[in-house]
């Protein structure tokens, strides 16, 4: 029998982003037709490698947040739509690169493209839709829009090759570890929201608000992702559960259960994921363990934190339909753990 973690204390019905979704339909419907057409090319591999992942039923978060942002602030036109879309690909672009360095076999309920097309396709197309977001940034004209998004781009390469040294590493710390997810995560997240303002013309303090908002959405995001990997389900999180401890990759309840525990403990985990014993057994040993030593409730109560961070920077904003929207956004990430 499987151990059970409790993830959350509350009874409620979990949020939705209906409210959201409703507002920026029209946006969105622009949006999903732009990156059918900018994921289109000659090379006929390029659109079946993207449309693969495009299309395998994620929310779209970091595009709504866009045009949500934009409209919060009266904005009318279409270079919105082209940012959200360029930050659609940036996210799936990231997507195809991270399958390839994890050595993932499933993404969304459905094999990963380097399973059907192998890496380097997936690598290769990943550049190609970097390429396309870049292309559509530069439409829109705006060099503070382009500035943010490029440096973001930076940021979660680097993010990347910071997990990759930290990787199957336990005596990484939990400052290191926020690092990466900041970098890796929660950049997407802040460029996403503090675009909107900026094509909108706002204020610079609207684009520290939102900024704000997206760092800290993406950290309580991430960090309920890594609860769920052990004590969630496949649909919630998007891929298999049990991956990241069969990867061998070091995430904050780890980093939490293995300081909390014995010698013997710690060497379970070594064992486990420095060396590669990771069997079924093994993961189940693993969650018994996170039971023990409050690692998954510490987490959420982590990702709560941050949640709170991302609210209280939309505070002194005035009051509109997308705040309200942004705001239920935060209650749903956080609502992926009841």
């Amino acid at each position: 029998m499987g151990v059970v973690i409790p993830l959350g204390e509350s009874k409620k019905e979990p949020a939705g982003i209906e409210k959201l979704i409703g507002l920026v339909a029209g946006g969105m419907e622009r949006v999903n037709e732009l990156i059918l057409a900018k994921a289109g090319s000659d090379v006929e591999m390029i659109p079946e490698v993207a449309n693969h992942l495009i299309s395998s039923g994620g929310k779209r978060l970091r595009p709504m947040i866009t045009l949500a942002a934009a409209e919060m602030f009266d904005y009318h036109g279409e270079g919105h739509v082209k940012l959200a879309t360029s930050v659609e690909f940036m996210h799936t672009a990231t997507l195809l690169h991270d399958d390839v360095v994890d050595e993932s076999d499933m993404r969304r309920s459905k094999p990963t493209a380097r399973m059907i097309w192998g890496n380097q396709a997936s690598v290769l197309v990943g550049d190609f839709l970097l390429g396309q977001a870049f292309r559509m940034m530069v439409e829109v004209g705006s060099l503070d829009a382009l500035e943010v998004l490029s440096a973001a781009a930076s940021v979660i390469a680097e993010g990347e090759v910071m997990q990759l040294a930290a990787a199957k590493n336990l005596e990484t710390t939990e400052d290191e570890y926020l690092a990466v997810i900041k970098a890796k995560t929660a950049a997407l997240f802040s460029a996403a929201a503090e675009v909107g303002p900026i094509i909108a013309g706002a204020a610079k303090s609207d684009r520290a608000a939102l900024r704000s908002y997206g760092l800290n959405l993406g950290l309580a995001f991430q960090l309920v992702d890594d609860a769920l990997d052990y004590g969630g389900n496949a649909k919630d999180l998007g891929k298999n559960t049990g991956d990241d401890f069969r990867e061998g990759k070091i995430t904050l309840p780890v980093v939490l259960a293995y300081r909390r525990g014995t010698d013997a403990e710690r060497a379970f985990w070594k064992s486990s994921l420095e060396n590669g014993e990771n069997d079924d057994t093994a993961l189940e040993n693993a969650r018994g363990l996170m039971l023990k030593y409050g690692a998954l409730p510490d987490t959420i109560q982590r990702a709560r934190h941050f949640g709170e961070i991302a609210r209280d920077a939309l505070a002194p904003l005035k009051p509109s339909p997308q705040k309200d929207a942004l705001l239920d956004v935060v209650e749903f990430c956080i609502s992926r753990i009841n």
